[in-house]
């Protein structure tokens, strides 16, 4: 067991210590096969996807809403909202991620209407105003994607008045300018904070994240 967790951890390290978006790709095409177990492992306790889903469903002011899960990986996001009870009947997602393999085994969960290989730190191939709801967990953190152009393509990609729920994690809150970047949305008036509080990411591990919730401003949609 002492070698499985160190293992674990080791991936995790390696995935926030990438130093270039391609070898961040091969390390996640890698690792696709095991990421569900080694996350899950209780070890680890993977808790923000769940939690991830649990805040977009419980905001959410939308019947049956549309979401992309950006950065979905192998699923996990996904198969919460669509677990979600009866908060979560109905949900329509679409998943984009950079690692066609994470996708593959995202497609086997069967909870995806469509999934498609994206960059994040590029323009996203989705339409103005598209979605109700933008999922992004995990994604925020070292050596992956930074909050410019990524949060303010999901506010583009936002139906007025639709939200964004995000995990950053707690230590580059700061020093990686995700907070820097959303006074600046709100200051442009293209998005309110509805919350920003910091929780568990992986529980037991020492993780925190700040989970980041914002609404677009239903005014501005042909301004984003």
């Amino acid at each position: 067991m002492a070698t499985q967790v160190l293992t674990q951890s080791a991936r995790v390290a390696g995935a926030r210590n990438a130093l270039s978006k391609e070898a961040c790709m091969a390390m996640y095409d890698e690792w696709a096969t095991s990421y569900n177990t080694d996350l899950a492992d209780a070890s680890q306790n993977y808790v923000a996807p769940i939690l991830t889903a649990q805040t977009a469903l419980h905001i959410n002011r939308k019947l049956a809403p549309t979401v992309l899960d950006a950065g979905c990986g192998t699923g996990l996001v996904g198969q919460a909202l669509a677990k979600g009870g009866s908060t979560g009947s109905g949900v329509v997602i679409d998943g984009a991620d950079l690692s066609p393999p994470m996708l593959k085994i995202a497609g086997e969960t069967g909870v995806y209407r469509d999934l498609l290989v994206a960059d994040l730190t590029q323009p996203l191939g989705r339409a103005e105003a598209s979605y109700d709801i933008v999922t992004c967990c995990g994604t925020f953190t070292r050596g992956h994607v930074g909050p410019d152009p990524a949060l303010r393509e999901f506010l583009r990609v936002l139906k007025p008045a639709g939200i964004v729920v995000a995990t950053v994690l707690y230590e580059i809150w700061l020093s990686g300018g995700y907070k820097a970047e959303v006074e600046k949305l709100e200051a442009e008036g293209l998005a309110t904070v509805v919350s920003a509080e910091v929780d568990d990411y992986r529980k037991g591990a020492g993780d925190k994240a700040v989970f980041l919730v914002l609404r677009k401003k239903a005014t501005t949609a042909a301004a984003v």
